[in-house]
């Protein structure tokens, strides 16, 4: 038992400092060396616990899911409507990242699947579907109706919403990044619109078209 809570606290070490270099360096600048010189080990000992800079972003990303996991739960719990809930979402992952807003950015540019660490690759793909299952909860809101052909696909389409909203505020430059809260109040507006349009006869044939693209582009 002592072993396992000493590699732990080793592993932990290791992790936060690699993130004060990513920071502070950059995360393509910044080398394994120089994060166990950093820890005060050899780098042949931080590769037994990582094997690889990306390895460490991954526990980075894995620790900040389970991290968010109960404010995100009770956020969905004390809000009602689906655009606050929606929001409460957002909002907890803007403000749990703010530390780490300029690693974000640098870890941004690796949208390609075939990257490890993209947010839509098969490395990622635990995680990615964890956080869509919260936005299932999310729609789930008392007296939101949403058609049944879109239901299953929506979940999906609101993360991706999340994940273009995090890349605006990623670069917002504004005081607090003020432009990003007002992005999200209006955006929030026409998605909540949207979905209630969704419900019209009318828009029945055109809301097939689009949930066939949906499960095109999903196969």
């Amino acid at each position: 038992m002592a072993t396992k809570i000493k590699s732990e606290e080793t592993r932990a070490r290791i992790l936060e400092s690699a993130l004060a270099l990513f920071r502070e360096k950059g995360f393509e600048q910044t080398t394994m060396r120089e994060i166990a010189a950093h820890v005060g080990m050899a780098v042949g000992a931080a590769y037994y616990y990582f094997e690889s800079k990306e390895a460490l972003v991954m526990e980075f990303y894995i620790n900040a899911q389970a991290d968010m996991e109960p404010a995100i739960i009770d956020g969905l719990k004390r809000r009602k409507s689906l655009d606050a809930r929606v929001r409460s979402m957002i909002e907890a992952k803007l403000e749990y990242f703010a530390p780490n807003r300029r690693l974000i950015g640098a870890l941004s540019v690796h949208t390609d699947p075939e990257h490890p660490l993209s947010p839509f690759s098969e490395a990622t793909k635990e995680i990615r579907e964890r956080d869509i299952g919260f936005f299932t909860q999310a729609i789930d809101a008392p007296g939101v109706r949403i058609p049944a052909d879109l239901k299953p696909h929506l979940p999906r389409l609101l993360w991706l919403y999340q994940m273009g909203l995090i890349l605006f505020w990623v670069y917002d430059s504004s005081p607090g990044q003020a432009k990003t809260e007002r992005l999200l109040t209006k955006t929030l507006r026409i998605v909540s619109g949207l979905i209630k349009f969704s419900n019209f006869p009318l828009m029945s044939p055109l809301r097939g078209v689009v949930t066939d693209l949906l499960s095109e582009i999903y196969s």
